[in-house]
């Protein structure tokens, strides 16, 4: 892993500490691209990590600051998603599947970031989840299920037939319009599902709430 922190695009967490880890694919035409991008003063977005396509993980930004990778959104109620995470853009175009070294240096990262902070598997989520109708990444083609496998993500599975609603917000997907929050659901846990909300989508769903970290009140100034 590179020690150096060569973007410019951070600040203070504001009181804060990482709770999450948000994954990000780049959706650029390749790593020097997006590398220059993060760390360009003018486009005022970074990611604390960037995953090359061979799989070595660069450190962009020192992970007890802030950087501007999440943007608008919230997850489990609680918003200023920058200042609560871990941002990690995986160099991907979004159209192609991520390579097996790739993978392999994202779990090995995942692990050392999961340590270093003590977040567990159910707080390492996509910014489609956090931002729902407005970032689809890391996108369908994502191998999710192996992170799950690993012990690094929550796995998708089937539980009761309940309804979708309260499983989407034990889950902690934002209060935003229902078709939106089940394109995000599905985007993660049942990627190529279409139409309307079924039985297959309620089960997955409770299955997943009821391996969710527990909410806990947001206190606010």
């Amino acid at each position: 892993m590179s020690e150096g922190f060569p973007s410019p695009n951070h600040g203070d967490r504001r009181g804060q500490r990482p709770e999450l880890v948000v994954l990000h694919y780049t959706g650029m035409a390749d790593t020097a691209e997006a590398r220059a991008r993060l760390c360009d003063p003018l486009a005022e977005v970074s990611a604390h990590w960037l995953v090359h396509e061979d799989g070595r993980a660069e450190a962009l930004v020192p992970e007890d600051r802030r950087a501007w990778h999440a943007g608008a959104g919230s997850w489990q109620g609680r918003d200023d998603v920058n200042s609560r995470s871990i941002g990690i853009e995986i160099a991907n175009p979004g159209d192609r599947p991520f390579p097996l070294r790739q993978m392999d240096g994202l779990a090995c990262l995942l692990r050392q970031v999961m340590a270093r902070w003590q977040i567990g598997p159910g707080s390492v989520i996509g910014h489609s989840d956090m931002a729902p109708g407005r970032k689809i990444d890391p996108g369908p083609r994502f191998d999710w299920t192996r992170l799950a496998h690993e012990g690094l993500a929550l796995p998708a599975g089937q539980g009761f037939d309940l309804p979708l609603a309260p499983s989407l917000d034990r889950i902690g997907y934002p209060q935003v319009d229902q078709d939106i929050r089940l394109a995000a659901f599905r985007l993660r846990f049942r990627p190529w599902a279409q139409g309307p909300q079924d039985e297959a989508d309620r089960r997955c769903a409770a299955f997943v709430a009821a391996s969710a970290p527990a909410q806990h009140p947001v206190v606010r100034a």
